[in-house]
């Protein structure tokens, strides 16, 4: 009997540590499965046969069918997005309410719109230069990691206020914003990011202050990423909307078993 429940021990210690190891997507449609097990994906299969649990005898009944797993695969998408926008604050130890915060992430449709500032409280770049401060070389670190991590596809956007640039008539706002936007291009692919995954590259000036801002306003400032995710990531997201983690296959008969 204790040898027994020693075994139970040890088999739930290696499901758990086997659990712990899944991509964000599976780790958060296991937590939805073990929070509402009586609507969870078993609903959709009848013995080990999947079954169209949406049938109708009408049209309308199949596109409400439709429209539910697509509300459903959404709101999959939006908390992982969210998940990863709170990973990241966490990971430059941010506090997400500060009204000046440097760094400031929204949630979007298909990704992240992500906002690093260059205020003189905690300046992104060196005084009216493309080189970026100790500071800003540790955001951009840690947003590489996080982009390489999640396989996000990147554009970057250069904004500047409409305050003069003091390096002469030959090199305006225009030339700043996109030699800044080009900079971070740099950084990101210095510390983990593939080429291929950014797409675009663009200076604006100051002609797209911040809404509430004036066009002379330091917040104006900024370097802008959004993050997109890949038809890949998109796929592996729906993927962990149907079902939670599969049971790991059984180890061949004689071998030794080990943690993944």
């Amino acid at each position: 009997m204790a040898f027994a429940d020693f075994m139970t021990a040890m088999m739930a210690l290696f499901l758990v540590l086997w659990i712990s190891s899944q991509d964000k997507e599976i780790l958060i449609a296991t937590s939805q499965y073990f929070q509402n097990p009586f609507n969870a994906p078993m609903d959709q299969h009848s013995g080990v046969m999947p079954f169209n649990s949406n049938k109708s005898t009408t049209s309308t009944g199949t596109q409400q069918g439709n429209e539910k797993e697509l509300e459903k695969k959404k709101q999959i998408q939006m908390s992982f997005l969210n998940s990863v926008a709170a990973d990241f604050y966490r990971l430059l130890n941010l506090d997400q309410s500060l009204a000046d915060k440097p760094i400031d992430i929204q949630v979007t449709s298909d990704g992240l719109r992500v906002t690093l500032f260059d205020r003189a409280k905690r300046p992104l770049f060196v005084q009216g230069t493309t080189e970026f401060t100790e500071w800003g070389r540790y955001a951009m670190q840690s947003l590489a990691w996080t982009i390489d991590r999640h396989h996000f596809r990147v554009t970057i956007d250069g904004h500047t206020s409409v305050r003069p640039t003091n390096r002469g008539d030959d090199y305006t706002a225009w030339e700043l914003s996109a030699d800044r936007a080009n900079a971070a291009r740099r950084s990101l692919v210095h510390y983990a990011v593939e080429p291929q995954f950014i797409e675009r590259v663009t200076g604006y000036a100051g002609t797209q202050p911040l809404p509430g801002e004036n066009p002379d306003s330091e917040s104006n400032d900024r370097v802008t990423l959004s993050l997109t995710l890949t038809a890949k990531q998109k796929e592996a997201t729906a993927a962990a909307s149907v079902a939670p983690a599969a049971a790991p296959p059984a180890p061949a008969r004689g071998a030794k078993n080990s943690l993944p």
